[in-house]
C-alpha cells in the first residue's frame, strides 16, 4: 500500500497574472504557497485575508453547534431520563441513537461534499441539527427523545464531515496544525461550556431549554458562511448517489448496535437471537461492500483502502472512538450517581479533561506547523490515552476529586494529541478530489467505534450496576425492591433514597463505571500499535482550493485548443 500526495502541475506562461492573484490572496491569508503552485482561473473567487478568517469562524461556529448540541445535555441526562421514567438502556440509547445516525450519514455527507456545493451542505446540516434539537426539547417520552436525537445525528454527521473538509479547502496541511489550536478551543468551549450551561439550565428553568440553546449559534453560523465562504465551483458532472450501498451499510450497522445493546439483557449472549442478529449484520455489511465495489459513486470508495495512512488511521480511529465516546459519556453518571453531584457541579468537574484536550491540541498543533512532524505526537497521544484509561479504571465512589481531576487531564491530553492529527495525516496523503470521502471515512469509523463503545459499555454497566446493587443491598439486609418499581434497572434519584441505600447505589455506580475504563484500555493499545506503523509523509503547503484550481488548470491546459 502506498501513500500519495496531490500532484503538482507547471504554471503556463499565459496564466502568470492569475498565479499572482492566487499567491497574493494566499499570502494575505497566511497560507504559504509552493513557488510552483498552479494558477487560479480568471473567474475563480479569491478570498481575502479577512474572508479566510471569517469563513474559518463560520466553519468553527458550525462545529461548535454540533459539539454544543451533544455536550449541553450530557450533564443533565441522568435528570432527564429520571424525569421521563426511563431505564439505563434509555440513557444509553439517547447517546447511541445520535452516534448511530452520525455514523451512518457521515460518509454520505462526505461523498456529497465531493460532488455538490459544500457551503449549501453545511448550512443544511446546521438546519437539521437545530430543528431536531428543538423537537427533542418537546419530548415527553424517552422514545420520542431517542427518535429526535437520532434525527439530530444526521445533522451532526454533516457538520462532522464538512467542517474538517472545508478547513482543508482553505488551509494547507502544513499550516493546518496551528489552527488545531482554534479547533481545540472550540472543542474546549463546547465541551466545558456545554455541560456547565446545561447544568445551570437544568437546575434553573428546566432541562428542556437545553435543546433550544444552539439556535442562535446555528443562525449566526449560517449567516457568516453565506456571506464569507467563497469556494471555486466544482466542475459539473452527473451526480449518482449510491442509495443501495447507503441502505445496506445503515441496516448492517444498526443491527449490530441493536445486538450489542440488548445482548445479555433481553436475551443471552449465546442464543439464537445473537446468531440471527450477528449473522444478519455480517451478511448486510458484506452486501454493502459488494455494492460499493460496483457503484459508480460509492459512499466509501474501496480503493481508498490502498492508502496505508488511511487504513492505519481508520484502525486507530475506531479505538479512539471506543475509548473516548464509550467512556466519557458515562462521566456524568459517575459524578451524579456515584458522587451525588448536581448537573452544574458535574459539568464543572469535567473541566480537567477538556483542559487536557485544549492544551495538548493547541501546543502540538503549533509545533507541528513549525516542524512539519506529527507522528511523534500521535504516538505520545496514544500512549498517554492508554495510561489515562488505566488510571481512570482505579477510581471509586470515594476517590479524591483531585486525583480524579489529574487522571482526566491525562486522558484529555492523549485525546488532544491524537484525534485531530489522525485526520490531518489522512488529508495530507489524499488526492484533493477525494478529501471529502477520505476525511468522512476516518470520521465514520471513529464514530462507529464510539457508537459500539457506548452500546457495549452501556450494556456492561447496566448488568454490573444491577449485580452490585443487589449484592450490596443484600449485605445490609434490604431487598432490591426498595429502589421502587423499576428495581435496579431504573436510574435512581439519590435524594429520595435512605442513607444506607444511597451509599450502596453510589458504590455500585462508582465501581461499575471504573470497570468501563479498564475495559476500554486494551482497545486504546490498538491505536498505539496502529500509529507506530504509520508512515510520516511531509505536510503539503497547498490548500485544497489551490490544489483543485491547479488540477483544473492542468486539465484545461491539456485540452485540445479550438481553431477559429
Amino acid at each position: 500500500m502506498t501513500d500519495r500526495t496531490a500532484p503538482s502541475a507547471p504554471v503556463a506562461p499565459a496564466e502568470d497574472e492569475a498565479t499572482r492573484l492566487v499567491e497574493t490572496s494566499a499570502d494575505a491569508a497566511g497560507l504559504p504557497l509552493d513557488p510552483t503552485a498552479a494558477p487560479d482561473s480568471a473567474d475563480a473567487p479569491r478570498m481575502t485575508h479577512r474572508e479566510v478568517l471569517e469563513s474559518l469562524s463560520g466553519i468553527l461556529l458550525g462545529m461548535f453547534v454540533s459539539i454544543l448540541a451533544t455536550s449541553v445535555v450530557s450533564s443533565s441526562l441522568p435528570r432527564i431520563i429520571s424525569d421521563l421514567e426511563g431505564e439505563q438502556s434509555a440513557f444509553t440509547w439517547v447517546v447511541t441513537a445520535t452516534l448511530l445516525t452520525t455514523t451512518i450519514t457521515t460518509p454520505i455527507w462526505g461523498k456529497l461534499a465531493d460532488l455538490v456545493d459544500r457551503k449549501l451542505l453545511i448550512q443544511l446540516a446546521l438546519v437539521i441539527s437545530v430543528v431536531s434539537s428543538a423537537l427533542a426539547g418537546l419530548s415527553h417520552t424517552t422514545g420520542m427523545l431517542i427518535g429526535m436525537r437520532a434525527l439530530q445525528g444526521i445533522g451532526a454527521g454533516g457538520l462532522t464531515a464538512l467542517g474538517t473538509v472545508l478547513i482543508a479547502d482553505i488551509i494547507s496541511p502544513r499550516e493546518r496544525g496551528r489552527y488545531m489550536g482554534l479547533m481545540g478551543g472550540v472543542m474546549g468551549i463546547g465541551m466545558v461550556g456545554g455541560p456547565l450551561l446545561g447544568g445551570l439550565i437544568t437546575d434553573g428553568p428546566g432541562w428542556r431549554w437545553n435543546f433550544f440553546v444552539g439556535l442562535p449559534f446555528a443562525v449566526a453560523a449560517i449567516i457568516v458562511l453565506q456571506r464569507t465562504l467563497h469556494l471555486p465551483p466544482l466542475k459539473r458532472r452527473q451526480v449518482k448517489i449510491d442509495y443501495l450501498g447507503a441502505a445496506l451499510l445503515s441496516a448492517g450497522i444498526a443491527l449490530l448496535l441493536l445486538w450489542v445493546t440488548f445482548a445479555g439483557d433481553s436475551f443471552d449472549w449465546a442464543s439464537w437471537q445473537t446468531a440471527a442478529m450477528v449473522g444478519g449484520s455480517i451478511a448486510l455489511l458484506a452486501l454493502a461492500v459488494w455494492a460499493e465495489s460496483r457503484a459508480a459513486e460509492p459512499i466509501i470508495p474501496l480503493h481508498l483502502f490502498k492508502n496505508r495512512t488511511l487504513v492505519l488511521s481508520v484502525i486507530a480511529s475506531v479505538a479512539v472512538g471506543i475509548a473516548l465516546f464509550g467512556t466519557s459519556v458515562f462521566l456524568s453518571q459517575y459524578m451524579q450517581l456515584a458522587r451525588g453531584k448536581t448537573p452544574t457541579e458535574s459539568g464543572l468537574l469535567t473541566i480537567p479533561m477538556v483542559v487536557g484536550v485544549f492544551v495538548a491540541s493547541t501546543l502540538s498543533g503549533q509545533i507541528i506547523s513549525r516542524t512539519g512532524r506529527y507522528k511523534g505526537f500521535m504516538v505520545a497521544g496514544a500512549t498517554v490515552l492508554t495510561a489515562g484509561l488505566v488510571l481512570m479504571g482505579t477510581i471509586h465512589y470515594d476517590t479524591s476529586f483531585t486525583l480524579v481531576a489529574l487522571y482526566m487531564v491525562i486522558l484529555g491530553t492523549g485525546v488532544g494529541m491524537l484525534m485531530q492529527n489522525l485526520v490531518l495525516a489522512v488529508q495530507n496523503t489524499l488526492d484533493v478530489r477525494e478529501v471529502g470521502s477520505g476525511t468522512s471515512t476516518v470520521a465514520f469509523f471513529r464514530t462507529l467505534g464510539g457508537a459500539i463503545g457506548v452500546s457495549a459499555l452501556g450494556a456492561v454497566l447496566a448488568n454490573r450496576v444491577g449485580d452490585l446493587i443487589v449484592s450490596g443491598l443484600k449485605g445490609i439486609g434490604i431487598d432490591a425492591s426498595a429502589l421502587g418499581a423499576g428495581g435496579t434497572s431504573t436510574l435512581p434519584n439519590l435524594a429520595t433514597l435512605p442513607e444506607p441505600v444511597r451509599v450502596v447505589v453510589e458504590r455500585a455506580f462508582g465501581d461499575a463505571i471504573a470497570d468501563l475504563f479498564l475495559v476500554a484500555a486494551p482497545v486504546a493499545l490498538i491505536s498505539l500499535v496502529a500509529v507506530l506503523f504509520l508512515k510520516e509523509v511531509p505536510l503539503g503547503r497547498k490548500s485544497g482550493i489551490e490544489q483543485r484550481l491547479e488540477q483544473d488548470a492542468d486539465v484545461d491546459e491539456k485540452a485540445p485548443a479550438t481553431v477559429a
